[in-house]
């Protein structure tokens, strides 16, 4: 495990793991942290060998959000990186997914962050809220347009504007959450959902997810243009010749990432 001021990072397969360390502040986002995540997406994206990541903090918390704190004290500026914004991670642009893995609450800056991520993964510990209102805050890493894309409108403006948080249960019913789990099973099961991811083609997988994306705010004609051209990156990939290769033999495909 390779540490990283206030994250560990480390890797398994070709999945990697990014922790949030500070457990006496909630791990609460301050300088450290936001410069450790954008570090380790750097990682991540660099490594050939590394297909995906998985995000957490260490229980019993997810990520109280920003330092308050530092806040205080007229830092806000520190919690965000130049190219990841806060947490080094909201508004970073990357092609390779990330699961979070949340355990424990997720409140402000710390639901921001997960909404940041691919896939959410909770155990029924976990909680989500914008509780910013209360502090005479703005929600200004996602939230307030993030949310309502994965919940449905009015509940997102419930919260918003209430800052109350929602259990995990609760969150998994309107889809926020696409796994829930025992409390304490979080990574492990983030860590299974990884695994089905894996085992596919990664240049297909990253392809897959930067159409989604991007046809969330374009019209079915850009949709069919941004699949068209996606599914010609893939075809001219080396992993397609061993996909179709492999499905010809019956057997699993050995995939190089290229």
């Amino acid at each position: 495990m390779k540490a990283m001021s206030s994250i560990e990072y480390r890797t398994e397969g070709h999945v990697a793991t990014i922790t949030i360390n500070r457990p006496d502040a909630r791990n609460a986002v301050n300088a450290e942290v936001a410069n450790g995540i954008e570090d380790a997406i750097d990682t991540v994206e660099a490594d050939d060998s590394v297909w995906l990541a998985v995000l957490t903090g260490v229980p019993p918390v997810f990520c109280a959000g920003a330092d308050l704190k530092v806040i205080a004290a007229g830092g806000l500026g520190t919690l965000a990186t130049k190219r990841g914004g806060f947490a080094g991670i909201t508004a970073r642009e990357r092609t390779k997914p990330v699961i979070a893995a949340v355990d424990g609450p997720a409140l402000a800056g710390g639901t921001e962050i997960a909404l940041s991520c691919d896939l959410i993964v909770a155990s029924t510990s976990a909680t989500f809220g914008l509780p910013e209102v209360k502090r005479c805050l703005v929600a200004s890493g996602g939230g307030l347009f993030r949310l309502p894309r994965r919940i449905p409108f009015n509940i997102a403006m419930e919260l918003a504007l209430t800052g109350d948080a929602i259990d995990a249960s609760r969150a998994h019913q309107y889809g926020l959450v696409n796994h829930l789990c025992e409390p304490g099973r979080a990574l492990e099961t983030a860590a299974e959902l990884a695994r089905r991811i894996e085992a596919n083609a990664p240049v297909a997988v990253r392809e897959t997810r930067q159409v989604i994306y991007s046809a969330m705010t374009e019209d079915e004609a850009a949709g069919w243009r941004l699949s068209n051209a996606a599914m010609g990156r893939a075809l001219a990939s080396e992993d397609n010749r061993e996909g179709l290769q492999a499905f010809i033999e019956k057997r699993p495909p050995i995939w190089s990432g290229r």
